[in-house]
């Protein structure tokens, strides 16, 4: 049990977060920077279709082929004890081309496992790759169905069957995670409950009081950081905020632009839907002047009309 997670009386931490944001990059980095932690976690992601026993941490800088492919840098990547590949990015703001970036960030670790040079001989032995990604605050464009996780791997278009399960991407959008603590019954959901909400919690939820949580909860400690972590995570979390108004106001300017010309769209069909009244109006009027006799002079005067409009009638 943590019974000392409990800070919500503690008048030193009024102002200050209980635990940390792991939506931020140090937050992230200290939480996940962890073995343990990040084991967990994968083997949860993996949803038991993988046991990962052990792993180690690789350089997160990967230089590609060539010049022109420039450098890649993740967030994590580690190579597991049965030699698989895993990239672990957090995103906090979409931007174009979001799929594709994952894609090639999968593809540059395969590709970096090919020999160079004399390949003769090699039978394309390539490791399993997986990119996870944890989506904070945005939608993936083109995926609006509500769901929060995505697990994705290459399938065939005409049956659904998989045609390669070693090349995966997995997507936590956790914007569409709306289940309150009460509705948590999974580990997964718990994993979703605690990567949204923990910089507002002020202990342990019952629920997740588990070892596997228990030490999420420890390391997340705004307390225990150093001196130097907690002035790197302020920083880090300014930003954040920083980034969170300046994405609320583009919202708000679209919403107003797009309420601008709803309203001016509406002025316009209005006024031009009373000047065609006007004018059939008088187009109706004229008929019965002329039928009456009146010169086209005359009817001009009364109705507006043109001369030639009230000859075709």
């Amino acid at each position: 049990m943590m019974d000392n997670l409990d800070f919500s009386n503690n008048p030193d931490f009024q102002d200050k977060p209980v635990f940390i944001d792991p939506t931020v990059d140090i937050g992230f980095k200290i939480l996940f920077g962890d073995k343990r932690n990040l084991l967990n976690f994968l083997n949860i992601i993996f949803h038991g279709r993988k046991e990962i026993v052990d792993l180690t941490y690789r350089n997160t800088e990967r230089i590609g082929r060539g010049e022109e492919a420039g450098t890649v840098i993740f967030d994590l990547i580690v190579e597991t004890s049965t030699g698989e590949e895993v990239v672990i990015e957090m995103q906090t703001s979409n931007h174009r081309n979001f799929k594709k970036r994952m894609l090639y960030y999968g593809c540059n670790v395969v590709s970096e496992k090919a020999p160079r040079g004399n390949r003769a001989g090699w039978g394309y032995d390539i490791p399993e790759v997986y990119t996870i990604v944890v989506m904070d605050n945005f939608r993936m464009q083109g995926v609006d169905d509500g769901s929060y996780f995505h697990d994705i791997c290459l399938c065939d278009r005409g049956d659904g069957k998989i045609f390669y399960e070693g090349f995966g991407f997995i997507y936590l959008q956790l914007i569409n995670f709306v289940k309150s603590e009460a509705e948590l019954s999974t580990d997964l959901d718990m994993v979703f409950y605690m990567l949204k909400h923990l910089s507002r919690l002020k202990k342990l939820p019952k629920i997740m009081d588990s070892s596997i949580f228990q030490r999420f909860f420890q390391l997340a400690r705004y307390a225990k950081l150093s001196k130097e972590d907690q002035a790197m995570y302020d920083i880090s979390l300014k930003r954040k905020w920083d980034a969170e108004v300046v994405r609320q106001w583009q919202i708000e300017e679209q919403e107003r632009k797009i309420a601008e010309g709803i309203e001016k769209g509406m002025a316009e069909g209005l006024a031009k839907g009373k000047a065609e009244g006007a004018h059939q109006k008088a187009i109706e009027s004229a008929k019965e002047m002329k039928k009456a006799g009146l010169a086209t002079e005359q009817i001009v005067l009364f109705t507006k009309l043109t001369t030639e409009e009230i000859e075709k009638l």
